[in-house]
């Protein structure tokens, strides 16, 4: 064998050692992370639902959570219980908050029955009920909680993207968007669920008219405010059952 082929194999198996040595340390630092990131999606869930009930760090034009150090604390404090929705069947269960959506949303597209999370809060004496919503906006993902009274009137909002537009679709954040959510009623008098549309040029800039199941939309942002639109309309509806229960 010529010094050539020999220097070749061993450029080959050092090749191969080192291969195996990074995905070695990559797999090991993937492992020793998960607990991290897996903590930082907990918390920043609980900070989300507390956002859309009024529990957050706001100033006249920012939007701020509660911090990563009384999240959890603020969380126990304000959400009173956590149900699971299955057709007829409410449990509670304290880990509701970390169900996947998306998941859910899939298995029901299969035919299965999905479970649909729902956070009971008070705040200033009064109940508040969380929901969580997935959609899809211009580039990817956009989701959100929508926190209502027993009469599926809107008291706060939280929504959120993976990849929207800045300044465009990104706005959907912004505390001037999520504000104008608030007051604004899903049901019809007679208890039809109607939802809430963003909608160009809807005759109502300031938002003073909580009862035209309409929002004003982002400049530049059409598909990302339907995906808004899309969003509340199929999730929320699936909780009309449960709110007409409240009732009886």
């Amino acid at each position: 064998m010529s010094k050539r082929t020999d220097s070749n194999i061993y450029t080959i198996i050092f090749a191969v050692i080192m291969v195996v040595i990074v995905g070695s340390v990559l797999a090991y630092f993937a492992t020793s992370l998960k607990p991290n990131i897996d903590e930082n999606k907990r918390i920043e869930k609980q900070q989300n639902i507390l956002y859309a009930m009024g529990v957050n760090e706001n100033d006249e034009t920012n939007a701020n959570f509660v911090s990563t150090a009384v999240a959890g604390q603020e969380f126990n404090k304000y959400i009173k219980k956590q149900l699971i929705i299955q057709g007829d069947n409410i449990t509670e269960d304290k880990n509701a908050y970390l169900i996947d959506v998306k998941q859910q949303q899939s298995l029901a597209k299969e035919g299965k029955q999905r479970k649909l999370p729902l956070f009971v809060g008070e705040k200033d004496g009064k109940t508040i009920y969380v929901a969580p919503i997935y959609g899809k906006g211009l580039w990817d993902a956009i989701w959100g909680y929508v926190a209502m009274d027993e009469n599926m009137v809107i008291q706060g909002a939280y929504f959120d993207h993976k990849g929207e537009t800045p300044g465009l679709g990104a706005n959907i954040k912004q505390r001037f968007f999520m504000d104008d959510f608030i007051g604004e009623h899903l049901l019809t008098d007679s208890g039809e669920f109607k939802g809430v549309t963003v909608a160009k040029g809807n005759n109502d800039p300031k938002n003073e008219e909580k009862t035209d199941y309409e929002v004003d939309a982002i400049a530049g942002a059409t598909i990302t405010g339907n995906g808004v639109s899309a969003m509340i309309k199929s999730d929320l509806k699936l909780y009309v059952p449960y709110f007409q229960s409240l009732k009886n």
